[in-house]
């Protein structure tokens, strides 16, 4: 697996960052650049090309997705890599921002603050009722992390964990998804998961550290990262969904999503959007074709 040059200790630190406000622009780091293409230029909308900048919202949260370099002001990860390839392909500047908490997201998206966001955010039917999507990724891996030394035993579906307390980050799919398992295992007359909800996946991780939640579900490939740098932990749990693909969001009915779409599917036909996923040894993720709303669920 080769992975992102330039990743150390502190960047994958726990703590999250809170040194900037929601509206600040933050500066990024791209692993890859690519040429612009005239033709798709062509697809920005008139405002945005105007305003000359494409505003995307993040929460940075953990290497290979979104965080903060050992500077504790650039921002890097998966995320960055592929819209500032988005906008250098539409030939326009993307600006970020930190969303201050993946809860801030969707606000800020329906009240016009980004015109896109990107922070592992899952396609779903009741998400597509009032934000739009272009997807990207496929986590349809998630992963559970525990101490080593609690002797776990490792397992692949969460009817295996009736019982037991895992945590996950608030606002994710990953609290609807421990919550529905909870409900199955009571139903099959087991006791029902004990789901704890901390502000996002660094708080948990933490937690599992220190030992105040015995597990902690999130995206495999972030978590994979994280036990790869912190000795005491290991992946316990492996769970294959069926989620749609993680995507780029957007406000309802966006003038904008064609021309990321359109960019989106460049990257991919071109190589960039794989080398990219390869880049940070998460090529297993690539799609094929980027949809986009409906199209993702069929």
């Amino acid at each position: 697996m080769k992975l992102a040059k330039g990743i150390t200790l502190f960047a994958l630190a726990l703590s999250a960052h809170t040194a900037f406000a929601a509206d600040q622009s933050v500066p990024t780091e791209s692993s890859l650049h690519v040429k612009a293409d005239p033709a798709l230029k062509s697809l920005v909308p008139a405002d945005v090309a105007k305003r000359g900048y494409i505003v995307a919202g993040t929460n940075p949260n953990t290497p290979p997705t979104t965080f903060y370099k050992e500077d504790n002001k650039t921002l890097a990860g998966r995320e960055i890599d592929i819209m500032n390839a988005v906008g250098e392909r539409l030939g326009i500047q993307v600006q970020w921002r930190d969303t201050g908490g993946f809860d801030n997201i969707i606000p800020g998206l329906k009240t016009g603050r980004y015109d896109v966001a990107l922070s592992n955010i899952n396609a779903t039917p009741a998400r597509a009722k009032i934000i739009d999507f272009v997807s990207y990724y496929d986590a349809s891996r998630l992963g559970i992390i525990s101490r080593k030394d609690a002797n776990i035993a490792p397992f692949k579906t969460l009817d295996e964990v009736c019982g037991k307390e895992i945590g996950a980050g608030s606002g994710t799919t990953q609290v609807t998804r421990l919550e529905e398992a909870s409900k199955a295992c009571e139903a099959a007359g087991k006791k029902p998961i004990k789901v704890s909800i901390f502000p996002d996946r660094p708080a948990g991780v933490q937690a599992v550290v220190s030992g105040r939640v015995p597990m902690f579900l999130g995206p495999y490939e972030g978590l994979l990262w994280q036990v790869k740098v912190i000795k005491p932990l290991t992946m316990s749990g492996e769970i294959t969904v069926h989620d749609a693909p993680v995507s780029v969001a957007f406000q309802k009915d966006s003038a904008l999503e064609p021309a990321v779409q359109a960019a989106l599917n460049s990257l991919i036909k071109d190589g960039s959007y794989q080398k990219i996923l390869d880049n940070w040894g998460i090529g297993f993720g690539a799609l094929a074709e980027s949809k986009r709303n409906q199209e993702i669920f069929q």
